[in-house]
């Protein structure tokens, strides 16, 4: 007789507890967060030096990696980088200062956001959680809005931008902006026809743009829709994401305004 819920025979698949890779060099530190994030529910892995993180990082497969920036061997940008020659996994680096020049660097060098130390847990968990978000981002059903690439028109013009038509149509539309195309439903980007590896923050960003083609965005409303931000964030995030976005892309697709913010060109 098959066994039920009721008397325990029934198996219930539970979903794997989130992994985080913590690389920080300070024990205490390290032994605090690491407590901390466990209180949470995250599974937490944890390296004293930048090699060793990078050992783990191979061998295993984490959910998120968690960087101080300071550490003896091979520092967190130096990680950070390394990390980003193979994955796009969500990263967070850890600031003892908050030094611009820190900030700076570790944006520049992928990494998805930063916190600045001793770091409240409320909010490390809340940067982290919106990190995941973005990692695990699916696009709301219906139209999208934007140019759509379906088919040449009969000219030697384009078709003009329209939306997805009736229901036979995909819910998520591919949409094109000169060379670059967008498949929303996939999460795919190409440009030339060969495929862009977007980090999971660069994406977001990207629809955002491409949700409001030719219409400014300042960079708190970009804080607040990419990044999940209820408050006023730092709008280097911002800049330097834009930065990396660009080199992907193409520089002339994000258009600076000055003084107001970007706008996607049609």
């Amino acid at each position: 007789m098959p066994a039920s819920a009721a008397d325990g025979g029934a198996h219930v698949s539970m979903p794997a507890p989130v992994t985080i890779l913590l690389v920080e060099d300070d024990a205490v530190i390290r032994r605090s967060v690491t407590m901390a994030l466990e209180r949470y529910g995250y599974r937490v892995t944890a390296a004293a030096d930048g090699l060793t993180g990078l050992e783990l990082f191979r061998e295993g497969r984490h959910d998120l990696l968690l960087l101080d920036v300071m550490l003896p061997g091979l520092d967190g940008i130096g990680l950070c980088r390394r990390i980003r020659e193979t994955s796009m996994d969500p990263v967070l680096m850890m600031s003892a200062r908050g030094d611009a020049l820190d900030v700076v660097s570790g944006l520049e060098a992928g990494a998805d956001d930063y916190v600045v130390k001793p770091v409240d847990t409320a909010v490390l968990v809340a940067r982290i959680r919106s990190l995941l978000r973005r990692a695990t981002f699916t696009p709301a059903p219906g139209p999208a809005a934007g140019p759509v690439a379906d088919r040449p028109g009969p000219s030697d013009q384009p078709d003009p931008p329209h939306r997805s038509e009736g229901p036979g149509r995909d819910r998520h539309a591919r949409l094109v902006f000169g060379d670059l195309a967008i498949d929303t439903g996939g999460l795919e980007v190409f440009r030339a026809g060969e495929p862009v590896a977007l980090a999971p923050t660069e994406l977001r960003l990207l629809l955002e743009f491409a949700a409001n083609p030719g219409i400014v965005l300042d960079r708190q409303t970009l804080l607040r829709n990419v990044w999940d931000y209820g408050w006023d964030g730092d709008s280097r995030v911002v800049d330097l994401c834009v930065q990396r976005l660009r080199k992907k892309i193409g520089a002339e697709r994000i258009e600076t305004v000055r003084g107001f913010g970007y706008k996607l060109r049609r």
